[in-house]
């Protein structure tokens, strides 16, 4: 360091930097062969940490290198340089830290960089990051769907069950994510014959791409998109009640959030209203009652009794249906359906020592990586921020 000033009418601090003689004999020790002055680039600054709540920057005229034996001239890298090249290294783990807590265009507004600075940053990080992983190790996988943006736009996210991680994200829901996924998993050293389980839900698309790039893994239908399908199936009978008569209509009126909830997470309020409807007569509570049932069944310690009770709550729910003015449990007869004709993945919940409960948390994850990806540009955007909140990466990576 050569110099500190203080320039008042950008309000911020300036180091100036030079070299010493003893650089050049460490870059000859770190070339293996003589290396001498060059000449020296126009003067670049670096973003650091602040002084006296004012802004610090390093300005420093880098020199270049020329090796004797081959002529090679390079520009040294300054070792306080991060990974952007706009940064120092510490001023990148203070901003990677606000990055982590919140909104990238708030940790921008905090620490006075623009949002496309923090986010090439970003990016550089979580790459360099992810081409050191290895997944040698990775034998169950998860995979699920979120909604990138209205319309229909859809990520696949591959997770790590073993590990509780995110693995990969890439765009689409149909079988090719799979192939995608399997040349991404060889790239970092694991191999798709090595993968024995697979949690997906029971998307068509997703069993064809498991099969045709993971044919040694065992479908397992996770319990949280199970679940799911009988609660969509009790939401399509309410509707249908709904628009069936105008006194049940009065009864089910902004009851959809009551008919989501377990028992044990309703309101008092919620739970009055459940006891004061007709249990009798509304087929919406019987779709609830059957919805509850279903979910019980994941308390069953065994496949066999698991197995045992699916199969008769499937006969149950169909017979329920059949009786006269049961016809607007139609929903919940497919939901049936969907259970017997995939029964069998659905029973690898109770494969010995496979948990899906890292893939049913997912959800909340992606809602909270899309808040603080708020205003991203792309895809590889969000990716990115999927990554770094969740892929367990060693960040700062230098």
């Amino acid at each position: 360091m050569v110099r500190t000033e203080y320039e008042e009418q950008e309000n911020t601090f300036v180091i100036c930097v030079e070299e010493t003689a003893q650089l050049w004999v460490e870059e000859s020790r770190r070339c293996g062969q003589r290396v001498t002055c060059y000449d020296h680039v126009e003067p670049m600054q670096w973003r650091h940490l602040n002084v006296f709540n004012k802004e610090c920057v390093i300005v420093s005229a880098l020199p270049r290198g020329q090796r004797q034996e081959d002529k090679g001239i390079y520009r040294v890298m300054p070792p306080w340089e991060g990974r952007s090249k706009h940064f120092t290294k510490e001023f990148e783990a203070f901003a990677l830290t606000l990055v982590r807590e919140m909104p990238v265009k708030k940790a921008g507004e905090i620490l006075g960089e623009t949002d496309q600075r923090l986010w090439r940053m970003l990016h550089a990080h979580v790459e360099a990051a992810r081409g050191k992983e290895d997944w040698s190790e990775v034998v169950w996988v998860g995979a699920d769907e979120m909604n990138r943006k209205k319309g229909h736009k859809y990520v696949t996210v591959f997770a790590d069950l073993e590990g509780k991680r995110v693995l990969f994200g890439v765009e689409g829901k149909d079988s090719s994510v799979w192939e995608a996924f399997a040349d991404e998993l060889l790239a970092h050293n694991g191999h798709p014959k090595a993968v024995t389980q697979v949690a997906i839900d029971m998307s068509a698309a997703y069993v064809k791409g498991v099969r045709e790039n993971f044919g040694n893994a065992r479908l397992v239908f996770d319990k949280f998109h199970v679940v799911q399908a009988a609660n969509k199936g009790v939401e399509e009978v309410r509707r249908l009640e709904a628009a069936s008569d105008p006194g049940k209509r009065r009864q089910l009126a902004q009851s959809q959030w009551i008919f989501r909830k377990n028992e044990e997470n309703h309101t008092e309020k919620e739970r009055t209203r459940l006891e004061q409807m007709d249990w009798k007569h509304l087929m919406t509570v019987r779709a609830y009652q059957m919805r509850l049932i279903l979910q019980d069944l994941y308390a069953l310690p065994s496949v066999k009794e698991a197995e045992k009770d699916f199969r008769t709550w499937c006969q149950w729910v169909k017979q329920t249906a059949a009786k006269k003015g049961h016809e607007l449990l139609r929903p919940m007869v497919k939901v049936a359906e969907m259970v017997q004709g995939h029964l069998k993945g659905i029973l690898g919940h109770w494969k010995a020592g496979l948990t899906t409960a890292y893939l049913e948390g997912l959800n909340s994850l992606f809602s909270a990586t899309k808040r603080k990806a708020r205003g991203y540009r792309s895809t590889k955007n969000l990716l990115t921020m999927l990554y770094f909140v969740a892929g367990k990466l060693r960040i700062p990576c230098y």
